[in-house]
């Protein structure tokens, strides 16, 4: 059970995210970043409840397109990731990763992705180093729904199965494919049972409630690490954008996203808090501004201000140079 400190912990760290994922679509919109932005308003306490059962930094983490804050929760440094999306040399990849291709080794984050279903197989695979190893740490695998119907999702759930591997599938369930509906792509609505068929234990869970999800991660984390082989925990939540800076979010019904708009994690917590004569909302008006304030000061700022990659390092990167083969064909 979490406690009221931690819950309070939670709540600035969701904020800080909700904030930090504005100031990237401000930055989209006045050109600063360039290329494809997914944004993750809405579905904070996903990432945040996860990663408070598990250990990030040390567990590793693997992820879709719409990477910044999962980064961030493992340990990344926001100055960098922002830099990252502003092509920045200080970037977390040089700036040659952009959006979608946050990547922090020393903490564990094994990347962004754009290529649907692709970390389905890499998670899987971490997860069998992580069994040849012997060690206790764990792969966690984020992705949306859609990305289930792609091949690599039941080749690595298969796989994992036979192997017993350590590893923790998380389906955010948007709703939502860009901008086709689950119920008109999926067969089964409920992602979770689809794991049945390989043997995987599984469970569906709120994402809008931070609490929910963390108490719903600690039974698949244990199971996980105590080596009893894979889970599937299936996250139910919502984007509050569209799928990227590019999606007009015509398809969508304001209803539905009126309804959703009532279940922000966000506010959610807050008001729990507030409820329980744990917190004030003068307490989260004065964080917000702070918050705020240090993401436009600080984070911001230190992007702006970072050098771009210089020109004579085109490429820089491209390949291994450390690789005896790659040199031995270059020379």
């Amino acid at each position: 059970m979490l406690s009221t400190d931690d819950k309070k912990r939670l709540l600035q760290e969701m904020l800080f995210a909700r904030r930090f994922e504005e100031a990237c679509y401000q930055g989209a919109q006045e050109r600063k970043i360039g290329g494809f932005v997914h944004l993750y308003p809405g579905q904070e306490a996903c990432a945040h409840g996860v990663f408070k059962a598990a250990r990030p930094g040390r567990d590793y983490a693997i992820t879709g397109y719409r990477d910044h804050i999962h980064a961030i929760l493992c340990g990344a440094d926001p100055k960098e990731v922002m830099a990252e999306l502003f092509g920045k040399e200080t970037g977390s990849s040089k700036g040659r990763g952009g959006s979608m291709h946050i990547f922090d080794v020393e903490h564990r984050f094994m990347g962004g992705y754009s290529l649907v279903g692709g970390p389905f197989p890499l998670a899987t695979g971490i997860a069998k180093g992580i069994q040849l190893k012997g060690d206790d740490d764990i792969s966690i695998c984020f992705l949306g729904d859609a990305s289930n119907n792609q091949g690599t999702f039941h080749e690595s759930l298969n796989m994992a199965s036979i192997w017993k591997l350590p590893v923790l599938y998380i389906c955010e369930n948007n709703l939502y494919g860009i901008g086709t509906r689950i119920d008109r792509s999926t067969s089964e609505l409920d992602q979770y049972k689809r794991a049945a068929v390989y043997n995987i234990p599984s469970a569906q869970a709120d994402g809008q409630d931070v609490e929910t999800v963390y108490e719903a991660a600690k039974i698949a984390v244990d199971h996980v690490r105590s080596g009893k082989g894979p889970y599937f925990l299936e996250l139910m939540t919502y984007r509050y954008r569209g799928h990227s800076m590019s999606d007009s979010n015509a398809y969508r019904d304001d209803k539905e996203e009126a309804e959703w708009a009532k279940r922000d994690p966000i506010k959610i917590l807050r008001d729990r808090l507030i409820e329980a004569g744990d917190y004030s909302m003068n307490e989260y008006k004065a964080l917000d501004k702070k918050l705020i304030a240090e993401i436009d000061d600080d984070i911001v700022k230190f992007a702006e201000e970072s050098p771009e990659p210089d020109v004579a390092d085109l490429e820089k990167y491209v390949l291994a140079d450390n690789d005896p083969y790659v040199r031995g064909s270059m020379n």
